[in-house]
């Protein structure tokens, strides 16, 4: 059973877009959408720095984007389940068809503008924790004021909060963590931090068009598949200043028999998190167009057959 995932925030780098506006009708489509939300976002993905780039409001557009692209590229594909990490989960919306292209990128484009007028209030940030066991790690965290805002399994948990608290975390790690990484990210993301951007989400939610769900959604909150759009949509808005479970979603593959796992551009994050902790998956990573003939080939292998 194949599962199709987005990736969130962070996994943007300089001119990831470049390649994939090389495919047949791929620049048009991006232009259209730069066009209908009023963010270019072929500047953004192919000659926008780093700085441009880590830009919440830049970001969020930018990689759902890019997600929906680089999974149009693959031709018709029939996943078991699809999930995306945070922002990702958007993108997954548009792929389970709850959302149409143009309404997932006005919905983000509106996430972004919010979340980044959020994190202005306060300066904030995330950090990524390596190794550690989440009954050390999450008390330890709680202990300096901190949100473990992602908790992603295979050993890893991402911090959130004040810079100062993070550099408070920098200082005096919890016990069995290796490492700690400031993320490129703007923001103390899904946190109470996050909460004047759920008012402007959900009156944005308002003015779409859902559908429910042609494939198992799985969703950030809990870990649990979603049956109808509404929930689905519910769900995008609360999220923002929310956990994310992703251990509980790579639980939810497991469960329903998941044995390949193909995330879309920019991949290699969550599929670095599941060689580690989905053991005899299958994965693969679409960074450019020059994995799409193997991800063809892992989805022929794993996939139902498209209707």
């Amino acid at each position: 059973m194949l599962v199709l995932v987005a990736p969130g925030q962070g996994a943007q780098t300089p001119g990831f877009l470049t390649p994939w506006l090389d495919l047949p009708g791929a620049a048009d489509r991006v232009a259209a959408w730069s066009d209908a939300i009023g963010l270019d976002l072929v500047h953004y993905g192919t000659k926008a720095d780093e700085d441009a780039i880590r830009d919440t409001s830049v970001a969020q557009p930018l990689l759902v984007a890019a997600g929906l692209l680089s999974a149009a590229a693959l031709g018709e594909v029939a996943p078991g389940a699809v999930a995306g990490h945070s922002v990702g989960e958007i993108t997954a919306a548009a792929f389970a068809g709850v959302l149409d292209d143009t309404a997932a990128l006005g919905f983000v484009r509106t996430r972004g503008l919010a979340m980044a007028e959020a994190a202005a209030i306060t300066e904030t940030g995330m950090s990524a924790l390596l190794g550690g066991e989440p009954e050390v790690t999450v008390p330890h965290l709680e202990k300096l004021g901190l949100t473990p805002a992602n908790v992603n399994g295979a050993g890893q948990i991402v911090a959130a909060g004040t810079m100062e608290q993070l550099a408070a975390l920098a200082e005096d790690k919890p016990e069995g963590v290796r490492r700690v990484v400031p993320l490129k990210v703007a923001g103390a993301f899904h946190t109470h931090h996050m909460a004047p951007a759920v008012a402007t989400l959900q009156k944005a939610a308002e003015g779409l068009t859902v559908a429910d769900p042609a494939v198992t959604y799985v969703s950030n909150r809990d870990g649990e598949t979603v049956a109808t759009g509404a929930d689905v949509v519910a769900r995008l808005v609360g999220q923002v200043a929310n956990p994310v479970r992703w251990d509980l979603c790579m639980e939810t593959f497991q469960r329903l028999g998941v044995t390949a796992l193909v995330e879309v551009c920019p991949g290699g994050t969550l599929t670095g998190i599941a060689k580690r902790a989905l053991k005899g998956v299958k994965t693969l990573a679409l960074k450019t167009p020059d994995d799409l003939d193997a991800a063809r080939a892992l989805i022929a292998e794993h996939a139902a057959p498209a209707a």
